[in-house]
């Protein structure tokens, strides 16, 4: 048997997760499916190649590429990957100013940088993306960027997931100190959309390991 280049996905009842991390700055692109192999693409920030095989070694058809937010790191593999997928873009539209100074803010770092084209479509607060038996509700969450979205994962049975951007890390949280940034806003979110959920939610962040939300309700000193 071939051993998988691959870290082996976590499963949540007949739901599949896996976090791939590319780039300079390690950004997380996440993938979700469901026992049919019907999912989402969230966040695929670099190296297309990469995470294209990544994508077909777990057989994956991915229906849309969903994005937290616009950061350049977390938009970058967008374009070469929505061709060879031939999938739709989703976006909350208070990010496309963000999405559309792409390789300006890649350049800033001198790192190259592919701009993609528009979004197809917009992400508005408690829209729900269904593939197969999977089911994720956009809900918003900004501070970190205008636009951030997180997605939870209306789960039937073990634990649920979320998959939160920058917004929430193990014993931290977003930066608010770039253009669009918000600190009491974020927290505000944090506390709205997440903290409510069960503690054994898994939460995949856009850098970094995934935590579960009671470790972070009971310790992040941010949450405090």
């Amino acid at each position: 048997m071939t051993r998988s280049r691959f870290p082996a996905p976590t499963s949540y009842g007949r739901l599949r997760v896996a976090s791939l991390s590319t780039g300079p700055i390690q950004e997380n692109a996440v993938l979700v499916w469901d026992e049919g192999g019907q999912g989402f693409l969230i966040d695929p920030g670099d190296d297309a190649e990469r995470l294209l095989a990544w994508v077909r070694e777990h057989g994956v058809q991915v229906q849309a590429i969903l994005l937290t937010h616009a950061h350049f790191d977390h938009i970058g593999a967008v374009q070469p990957l929505r061709e060879q997928l031939q999938v739709p873009v989703y976006l909350h539209p208070a990010d496309r100013p963000l999405y559309q100074l792409g390789e300006a803010s890649a350049a800033r770092w001198n790192l190259p940088f592919v701009q993609p084209a528009d979004p197809d479509h917009d992400i508005v607060q408690d829209q729900l993306f269904e593939a197969g038996t999977l089911r994720l509700r956009a809900r918003e969450l900004p501070g970190h960027a205008p636009g951030h979205v997180v997605f939870v994962a209306e789960a039937e049975q073990g634990s649920g997931f979320a998959v939160v951007g920058d917004t929430l890390f193990q014993g931290s949280i977003g930066r608010t100190d770039l253009p669009g940034g918000d600190h009491p806003l974020l927290i505000g979110g944090i506390r709205r959309e997440l903290l409510g959920l069960p503690d054994d939610t898994v939460i995949y962040p856009g850098h970094g390991a995934p935590t579960r939300i009671g470790a972070e309700r009971a310790s992040n000193p941010f949450l405090r």
